[in-house]
């Protein structure tokens, strides 16, 4: 028996897995789908860049100070 390195051994195995899935497949899907609307979709018409549109340029960060340590009091 060769001496494999483990990323070798790593990769043949996830490859026959994903090779032999199903039902596995399906799911990657669904799961690949979810992430592409949340973070896509969503954000982009319901998340609105708040510190652009309030701070002003050069000073983001001093606003975003501000207003967490406002949020703390």
């Amino acid at each position: 028996m060769s001496q494999q390195s483990f990323w070798h051994r790593a990769y043949h195995l996830y490859i026959d897995g994903f090779r032999q899935m199903t039902l596995g497949r399906t799911l990657w899907l669904v799961i690949i789908v979810k992430l592409i609307v949340i973070f896509g979709i969503l954000k982009f018409f319901f998340f609105r860049d708040y510190v652009s549109e309030h701070a002003q340029e050069g000073q983001e960060s001093e606003f975003v100070a501000g207003e967490i340590l406002q949020s703390r009091q």
